[in-house]
C-alpha cells in the first residue's frame, strides 16, 4: 500500500484533493491507521480515481460522479447525462462568445466614438400595454397619439410608464407604423381604438439613453452596428420606454432618460 503522499504523486493529484474525495465519500483510503490517522491507498484504487478525475473534467458535480460510479448507471443513462452536459457546455460557449464579441465591440467603440455603448442582453418583464396604433409621417408625430390614450385612462395613467413601439423594420421617412401606449402590471378595460394586451417576456438588447430625442438617430445607428458586430439580430419591433420625460415633451430636452429595447435572437 502507498502512503497518501506517495499515492498522490503516483496519480498526479494533490494530497488535498485525496483528502477532499475521502471526506466526500468518493474515494476512501484502503486503510486508516487507528493511532496516527495516516491514510494508505492501494494501486487498485487508481482506476476509480482516474474515473473521478475524468468525470470532474467533463463538468459533473461530485454528487453526479458518485451516482455514475457507485449506482452503476447503464449506457443509455450515461449517454443521457453526457448529452445534457454537452448542451450545457454549448450554451456556455455561446454565452462566452457573445460576451467576447461585446468586449471587442466596446474596444472598437471607445476608439471610434470615445465612449462605449453600454448594451445589456436581458429578459424583459411581461407587462400589460394600453395603446393606439396608427400610421404617422415622421417619428416626432407619435406625440399626437398619446392624448387619445391618456384621455381614456384618466388618473390611472400616472401609475403607468409611457412607451412607443415602432413596427417598421427599418428607418423610414414617412408612413411609419407606430404604437403609442402606457405600460401597466395588470389588465385595464378599454374602448374604441385603444387596445389592451400583454407584452410577453422576451430576450432584448437594452440600452438606457440619457439625452434628447434629437440624438436618437445616432444612437440607433450605433445600436444597429452593435448588434451586427456582436452576433445578434432584431426579432421584433423596437421599443422606447420613457423612464424620465418632461411635460410638455420637447425633442431637444437633454434631461430625458429612455430605455431602448430591441427584441433579439442570435444570428445564424
Amino acid at each position: 500500500m502507498f502512503a497518501i503522499g506517495e499515492f498522490a504523486r503516483l496519480a498526479q493529484v494533490t494530497v488535498k484533493t485525496l483528502r477532499y474525495y475521502d471526506e466526500a465519500g468518493l474515494l476512501k483510503p484502503a486503510h486508516v491507521d487507528r493511532d496516527s490517522g495516516y491514510r494508505r491507498y492501494k494501486a487498485s484504487q487508481l482506476p476509480r480515481l482516474n474515473r473521478i478525475l475524468v468525470l470532474k473534467e467533463l463538468g459533473f458535480s461530485l454528487d453526479q460522479i458518485a451516482t455514475l460510479i457507485d449506482e452503476g448507471v447503464n449506457e443509455s443513462e450515461l449517454q443521457g447525462m453526457l448529452r445534457l452536459r454537452r448542451a450545457e457546455q454549448k450554451s456556455k460557449i455561446e454565452e462566452e462568445s457573445s460576451r467576447l464579441a461585446a468586449i471587442e465591440h466596446m474596444i472598437e467603440e471607445i476608439a471610434r466614438e470615445g465612449a462605449p455603448l453600454e448594451v445589456v442582453i436581458k429578459d424583459s418583464t411581461p407587462s400589460w400595454i394600453v395603446s393606439v396604433r396608427d400610421l404617422i409621417q415622421s417619428y416626432p408625430e407619435i406625440g399626437r397619439l398619446y392624448p387619445e390614450v391618456y384621455s381614456q385612462l384618466g388618473a390611472q395613467a400616472a401609475c403607468g410608464k409611457p412607451i412607443a413601439i415602432w413596427h417598421c423594420p427599418e428607418n423610414k421617412s414617412s408612413d411609419i407604423e407606430a404604437e403609442a401606449g402606457v405600460l401597466f402590471n395588470h389588465e385595464i378595460p378599454v374602448t374604441g381604438r385603444l387596445a389592451c394586451y400583454q407584452l410577453p417576456a422576451e430576450r432584448v438588447a437594452s440600452y438606457v439613453h440619457h439625452g434628447s430625442f434629437q440624438q436618437f438617430k445616432g444612437v440607433y445607428d450605433r445600436l444597429t452596428r452593435w448588434m451586427e458586430e456582436t452576433g445578434w439580430r432584431p426579432s421584433g419591433p423596437c421599443r422606447e420606454i420613457y423612464l424620465s420625460i418632461g411635460n410638455p415633451v420637447r425633442q431637444d430636452d437633454t434631461s430625458y432618460v429612455t430605455e431602448i429595447q430591441f427584441p433579439v435572437e442570435k444570428s445564424l
